[in-house]
Order: C-alpha cells, then sequence, then structure tokens
C-alpha cells in the first residue's frame, strides 16, 4: 500500500486526506485491501464520524491510490461500496439574514467577513474558493471576478458582481496588492469560528458559509430565473444538481391560495362558456 501511495502522489494527485489512511495500512499488502477492509479502516480511524465523512475521506482516497495503481499495471483495480448518506438538509442564507450578519460583523470590526459573505451570497461561490480570491482575480472596474473553483473538477470561471458587493470590496482595509489574499483568510478552516461568532452575536441562525451558495441559489429562482441562468452564473456545470440540492421550497403552506388569484376572470369565463351553451341548447 505504501507503493501505491506514493505512486499516487508522484502523479501529482491529491494528498488530502492520505496521510491517515498510509498510516494506518503502512506494508499490508494491496491485495488484502478489500472494499470491507477500507470500510472498516473509514470507522476505525473516525469512530465518531458520519457515514459522508467515512466516504470522503477514507473511502473515496484510498480507492483513488489503488486505482491509480492499477493503471499502472502494479495491482488489480477496486471497488469498495460506499456507506449510505443521509443528506443534511441546507438552509438557504436569505438578504435578511446576510443583512444582519455583515452588519454585526462590521460592528465588531471585520469588514473582511462581512464582505466574504456578501461575496459567496452574491456570486455563488463556494467558501474555499471565495478564501482563494486573490486581488489579481479581482476588477472593481468592470465588476468581475474570476473564480477558480476546485469541485467537481478544477475550472475557472468570471463571476458577476452585484454593486453592492463592489463597495464592500472597494472600502476594504487593503492596499490590494495582487498576489495578497482578498478577504484575508486562509480557507474554510479560519474561517469557520470568527464566522459562528458573529452570527451567535447578531442573533441569528447559525448557518454555515454554504448556505450563502444555497441562498443564491434560491433566491434566484424564487425571483423567476430559469434553472439554466442560475447555473451557469453560480458555476454549477449540471442544471439538475441545483434543482436536486440547491434549491429550497417555500415553507409557506398558504401560497396555494394565489392559485385563486385570478378567481374572477375564471369566473367571467366560465359564465360565458355556459351562457353560450345554453344559448346553444335553445338554438
Amino acid at each position: 500500500m505504501a507503493q501505491a501511495f506514493l505512486a499516487y502522489l508522484d502523479a501529482g494527485k491529491p494528498d488530502r486526506f492520505l496521510g491517515p489512511i498510509a498510516d494506518h495500512f503502512r506494508d499490508t499488502p494491496v491485495r488484502h485491501v478489500t472494499g470491507e477492509v477500507i470500510r472498516q479502516a473509514a470507522r476505525k480511524l473516525y469512530p465518531g464520524a458520519n457515514p459522508a465523512t467515512w466516504n470522503r475521506q477514507v473511502i473515496k482516497p484510498a480507492q483513488a491510490a489503488i486505482n491509480h495503481a492499477a493503471e499502472l499495471g502494479l495491482c488489480p483495480r477496486i471497488s469498495v461500496k460506499r456507506f449510505p448518506e443521509t443528506p443534511e438538509e441546507k438552509t438557504p442564507a436569505d438578504l435578511a439574514w446576510i443583512n444582519d450578519f455583515a452588519s454585526q460583523a462590521t460592528a465588531d470590526r471585520l469588514p473582511q467577513l462581512a464582505a466574504l459573505a456578501l461575496f459567496m451570497f452574491g456570486t455563488g461561490a463556494r467558501v474555499g474558493e471565495a478564501c482563494a480570491l486573490t486581488w489579481a482575480d479581482v476588477d472593481l472596474s468592470e465588476a468581475t471576478a474570476t473564480i477558480r473553483m476546485a469541485k467537481p473538477t478544477p475550472w475557472v470561471r468570471t463571476a458577476h458582481l452585484p454593486p453592492r458587493v463592489v463597495a464592500a470590496l472597494a472600502n476594504l482595509p487593503t492596499n490590494r496588492n495582487p498576489a495578497d489574499l482578498v478577504f484575508g483568510y486562509a480557507g474554510r478552516g479560519s474561517v469557520t469560528k470568527v464566522w459562528n461568532n458573529v452570527s451567535a452575536r447578531a442573533k441569528i441562525a447559525a448557518l454555515t458559509p454554504h448556505c450563502c451558495r444555497h441562498g443564491f441559489a434560491t433566491t434566484m429562482l424564487r425571483a423567476g430565473f430559469d434553472v439554466k441562468t442560475v447555473a451557469k452564473r453560480g458555476g454549477w456545470k449540471d442544471a439538475a444538481t441545483v434543482l436536486r440540492i440547491y434549491a429550497h421550497a417555500l415553507e409557506d403552506a398558504t401560497v396555494t391560495d394565489r392559485l385563486f388569484d385570478t378567481e374572477p376572470a375564471h369566473k367571467s369565463g366560465a359564465k360565458s362558456a355556459s351562457t353560450e351553451k345554453r344559448k346553444g341548447n335553445r338554438a
């Protein structure tokens, strides 16, 4: 297994999550590493984790390393059954939540965090993509930002910046050195704690940064934009993903009252049709 992991890394493959797996298997022969053995390793390495974590942090990287070695002719390919996952229901951030969060972050003298929230809500960027943004990627005069996406495969998109996002970025206390990070956060890990603290002080729902991406999609859809436009503007390659994961139904059951908003016109039409029928019968 050690040789398989080295070959995987030598090919420039991602090393994220690989360390604990490599330490666990060490000199175990690849032929002894079955799908069930990998599943058992997941439970042992992360005993308190959920199935999604086991799949993401053990099964996926272990299988990828072994199958890369298989492509080099070092061993057979392997298929590992994933643990069943129950998707966590996300609450989309709406404009009211974003406003409250940004106001609290500004009051806490955290303008970068306020701008980060506005940026993610306004562009649909993931927190990791937003944190990786440098000033070289931003053109305030053109109201655009180049977002380098990591999932599902690396690619680049140019996002439009709404006026409020442009203003938030323009007012950040920075020299805008092209190589500097726009928001000053190294990644998701450096954002989480301060983000949660601001939410708590603002006395608003404890939404995660990713809820801003959900909010982008849901707000755009409820504003009447078609799903393909939402997918293109938010950086989804597959519009079906937007509907399956990022579109959230309204909780207000009374929305069905709107079915009868045009009732007078329908009654008029029904009356006319009935009248015409009676006239026809008399004739």
